[in-house]
């Protein structure tokens, strides 16, 4: 399970490239939310505030959770909550350049990751082409002519 720290993350990105420096938070989770299906992992990404008026954005993102703390919480806490509340926090991991962060999930004994390290993880992943298993040749080309002729002679449909 990966907890994220939204806006630590979104900041760390956009300063990586200026390539990155357009990227939103909506585009974010999704890249987030293809790197957990690549791993086969489950994470919840925590955002300051209330978030946009429109959130259909972050729907439908297999095996990530967008969360805004609202108006009267901060992400940190919300974090720092789930942190504590977690059944298993060395199966947990803490994505977050915030110190306050990665001792809370030190004291667990969770696993704290840097924003900017996380985010080399995530593109090097993603970047990785799936495997896929390879198909016969002769399944793209079909069989032969005579192949046919023989298997309607054998089915009965020409004599």
């Amino acid at each position: 399970m990966l907890i994220i720290d939204g806006y630590n993350l979104l900041r760390a990105v956009q300063n990586l490239t200026e390539q990155s420096f357009n990227i939103t938070d909506v585009q974010l989770c999704q890249i987030v939310a293809e790197y957990l299906y690549r791993i086969k992992k489950k994470g919840s990404v925590i955002f300051d505030g209330i978030g946009p008026r429109d959130k259909s954005g972050f729907n439908n993102l297999f095996n990530l959770e967008v969360v805004f703390s609202g108006t009267s919480h901060e992400a940190d806490d919300v974090i720092e909550k789930l942190i504590l509340e977690n059944t298993a926090p060395k199966r947990l991991s803490v994505i977050s350049s915030d110190r306050r962060l990665k001792t809370a999930a030190k004291k667990r004994k969770a696993s704290a990751v840097g924003s900017v390290d996380f985010w080399g993880q995530v593109i090097k992943t993603l970047e990785k082409k799936k495997r896929t298993p390879a198909e016969p040749q002769s399944k793209f080309i079909g069989i032969s002519e005579a192949e046919t002729e023989y298997w309607l002679r054998e089915f009965g449909f020409i004599k």
